[in-house]
C-alpha cells in the first residue's frame, strides 16, 4: 500500500512501540502517505484511549515527525473517533487535524468488538445487531463529521454472521456514506481477527464500487510489526474490484493517488 491513513500509537493504551518505528516500518514497506489516527479521548471508556490532556503531545509527537521524515515519507496527522450520541467533544470534531475517522463500536454502552464482552453476543439476536449496528454507521455518515469510514464492517470481527443479507442490511449506510462524500478504508486488520478478512467484505466492497464511493487504506496498526501486513491484500482486492485510485487528506482536503 502506498497509502496507509489508520495507524495508533502507545497513548491508546492497547497498542505499542515508539511512533519512529512505526514510521520506520512503513517506509521499508513501501508506504509513501503514512497517518496517525489514534483513537481520539472521550469521556467513555477511557482505558481505551487517550487522554483530553494528552492530545497536545500527540499532535506535537506527530508533527515532529512529520518534520523529521519529510524526506522520506509523507505523515499525516488524524484522530479515530468513535461515533457515540452524547460523548463526541468539539475537540476532537474541531481539531487542526488533516481527516478524521468516523468508526462505530458501541452498540448502546456495549463494546462489541472488545473481546471482554465476547459472552453478550450468546444472548443478542444476530440479526438484530447487525441491523443496529449498520444504523450507526448510517447515523455516523449523516453527520458529515468525519471524512474515512472505519471498518465498516466491523461487527463481523468474531464471525458471527447474520442469517439475513448483509448487502442489504448495509445498503441504507452505503447510501448515507454515498450522499456525504466519505471515503470508505480498506482495514486489513480482520486479517488478524477472527473473521479472518478484510474490512469491508469483498461483497461490500463491490457494492460501494457501484456506488462510486471513495477508497482509501489502512494497517490500523497497533503493533510496528502489523504495518504493511496484508497489503498485496489490500490492493488485489481494490483492483479487483475496479478501483485505480484511493484517496489521501491533508488539512480536510481530499486529494487522489493512483496505485
Amino acid at each position: 500500500m502506498i497509502v496507509d491513513l489508520h495507524n495508533h500509537t502507545s497513548l491508546c493504551n492497547h497498542a505499542e512501540g515508539e511512533i519512529f518505528e512505526y514510521i520506520e516500518k512503513a517506509i521499508q514497506s513501501g508506504v509513501k502517505y503514512f497517518g496517525f489516527s489514534d483513537h481520539a479521548p472521550m469521556d467513555y471508556d477511557p482505558k481505551y484511549r487517550m487522554r483530553f490532556d494528552e492530545m497536545q503531545k500527540y499532535e506535537k509527537d506527530v508533527l515532529q515527525a512529520k518534520e523529521k521524515y519529510k524526506n522520506k515519507i509523507e505523515i499525516l496527522l488524524a484522530y479515530e473517533v468513535d461515533y457515540l450520541q452524547g460523548h463526541m467533544d468539539e475537540r476532537i470534531l474541531n481539531a487542526k487535524v488533516d481527516y478524521l475517522i468516523g468508526s462505530v463500536h458501541f452498540i448502546g454502552n456495549w463494546g462489541f468488538d472488545n473481546p471482554e464482552f465476547i459472552g453478550r453476543y450468546e444472548h443478542e439476536d444476530i440479526d438484530e445487531i447487525w441491523q443496529k449496528y449498520f444504523d450507526a454507521v448510517q447515523e455516523m455518515a449523516e453527520s458529515k463529521l468525519f471524512d474515512v469510514v472505519g471498518h465498516l464492517d466491523l461487527i463481523k470481527v468474531f464471525k458471527f454472521m447474520p442469517k439475513k443479507n448483509i448487502n442489504l442490511i448495509a445498503k441504507e449506510a452505503l447510501l448515507a456514506i454515498k450522499n456525504s462524500d466519505m471515503v470508505l478504508e480498506i482495514n486489513v486488520a480482520g486479517y488478524r481477527k477472527p473473521i479472518g478478512e478484510a474490512y469491508p467484505s469483498f461483497s461490500l466492497l463491490k457494492q460501494a464500487y457501484e456506488l462510486d464511493i471513495p477508497i482509501t487504506f489502512g494497517s490500523d496498526a497497533h503493533k510496528p510489526e502489523q504495518v504493511g501486513l496484508f497489503s498485496d491484500e489490500a490492493l488485489q482486492m481494490a483492483k479487483s474490484v475496479g478501483y485505480t485510485q484511493c484517496a489521501i487528506y491533508k488539512k480536510r482536503k481530499r486529494e487522489f493517488i493512483s496505485f
